[in-house]
């Protein structure tokens, strides 16, 4: 099995003008993620963020889990935010998943959109069922990733569709439904 690691992008993102931002990290986000995460067994979840600030938000709320009162309140969010790393950028993420491994990970993304590197959830549970490098999954926030970033990924995810015309999940629901359909059971 190659193991997985997913990414939280929250720079260079799209906001709804179609302008290039970073947006804010949420506690939400953290929390629920991470527990998403480490029930599907995803080896570690990065933080993308390239302002101090933001960073210094991250650090507080892992921290209070993890040394905090949090640790010994609820040790499953304890364990679920174990997972949890900050990097200021995709480089610095790959670079910490190739000194991890040894190996430099296959960079996959999702978008709502369809381009000419889509591909499915099989063919993406197929090259983790294999003992292949690292996969890293990014997932974006705001109004998506930056076009010239998209272009750099292995593979992007074909969209999740519900039964509508209306597409816009928020990132917490959007990762729940991959990590199910990429390393969830089949029983």
């Amino acid at each position: 099995m190659s193991d997985l690691y997913i990414g939280l992008l929250h720079y260079p993102v799209y906001n709804k003008n179609m302008k290039v931002i970073a947006t804010a990290v949420t506690n939400f986000d953290i929390h629920d993620i991470a527990r998403t995460a480490r029930t599907y067994n995803v080896k570690k979840y990065f933080l993308v963020h390239p302002l101090e600030e933001q960073k210094k938000i991250i650090d507080k709320i892992i921290n209070y889990w993890r040394v905090g009162f949090g640790k010994t309140y609820n040790p499953d969010r304890n364990e679920a935010l174990s997972i949890v790393n900050y990097a200021e950028s995709i480089e610095a993420m790959v670079a910490a998943i190739t000194k991890e491994t040894g190996v430099r990970p296959l960079t996959v993304t999702t978008d709502a959109r369809h381009y000419p590197n889509t591909v499915n959830y099989q063919f993406v549970r197929e090259l983790l069922e294999i003992d292949g490098p690292p996969l890293l999954l990014l997932f974006g926030t705001g109004f998506g990733i930056e076009q010239s970033v998209m272009n750099s990924f292995n593979y992007i995810l074909e969209p999740v569709e519900g039964n509508s015309s209306y597409n816009h999940l928020c990132v917490r629901s959007a990762v729940a439904i991959i990590l199910d359909r990429l390393a969830g059971s089949r029983g």
